[in-house]
């Protein structure tokens, strides 16, 4: 691309390039940034709502599902006349409304091992926005495999778990780590039987767009090796290191 931002650019970003830690090169690093979004609920809509914001050239999004009115309460990019609509579809027309040079681009797919490598190979940064521990364990294990950065959320009733991973580093422990347990149930991340408070959603996501800003920009710290536990009902935000098991695709 152009080794300098446009006229519009710099207007359009101003409030974030007079930040010290990003400036016009940082923005650029913005633009030149290809995200993959899995899963356009909750989570993934505040997280492609803010990356289009900020500037990321090619953003990727994955869901296989049609919006549904029980969606509306916490899924930011959708109204009621989007009912029965594909959300990629809706999702990418909504964004190009706000930023008509982020390239969108619609998977309408359930994600398999075979149909995600072959996806996820095209991007520098995937965020996980699931809602079941097959799915994340199968982007885990994906993301492990061709040692991208992955941001992972999960939500339930007024509570919010994130972990990033960063897998260049042999360092770095995956989420089959921390879930130790050979079969976990999916009631605990499942909306419709545990509940969630629609504003748990956008505080979750808007946090694992931040973390991908981060990392693109190379500032600050993030959570490799962490879990960030947050109980939005008494406000007590807890941040939890594990490391390696022994016995796990991460060794």
């Amino acid at each position: 691309m152009n080794s300098k931002l446009d006229k519009n650019q710099v207007e359009r970003f101003s409030r974030q390039i007079v930040l010290k830690d990003i400036g016009a090169s940082g923005q650029k690093k913005i633009i030149q940034s290809k995200v993959l979004i899995i899963g356009m609920g909750g989570l993934g809509c505040p997280v492609a709502e803010f990356l289009t914001r900020a500037g990321v050239g090619t953003l990727g999004i994955i869901d296989y599902d049609n919006v549904d009115l029980s969606n509306i309460h916490r899924q930011s990019l959708y109204n009621v006349s989007d009912i029965k609509k594909s959300k990629v579809l809706v999702a990418k027309k909504k964004l190009k409304k706000i930023n008509s040079k982020t390239n969108i681009i619609c998977h309408k797919i359930r994600i398999d091992k075979n149909n995600l490598k072959k996806i996820i190979k095209e991007y520098n940064y995937v965020v996980d926005g699931s809602d079941n521990f097959e799915t994340k364990f199968l982007i885990n294990d994906t993301c492990k495999k061709f040692k991208k950065f992955l941001v992972t959320g999960a939500i339930s009733k007024f509570d919010g778990h994130i972990f990033t991973f960063d897998f260049k580093d042999i360092k770095t422990p995956c989420i089959r780590s921390f879930f130790q347990e050979k079969k976990i149930s999916d009631d605990i991340l499942n909306c419709e039987y545990e509940g969630v408070l629609g504003t748990v959603a956008g505080i979750i996501g808007t946090i694992q767009a931040n973390e991908i800003l981060k990392k693109i920009l190379d500032v600050g710290k993030d959570l490799n090796g962490y879990i960030l536990i947050l109980d939005l009902l008494n406000l007590n935000f807890r941040k939890v290191k594990f490391n390696k098991r022994k016995k796990c695709i991460c060794n």
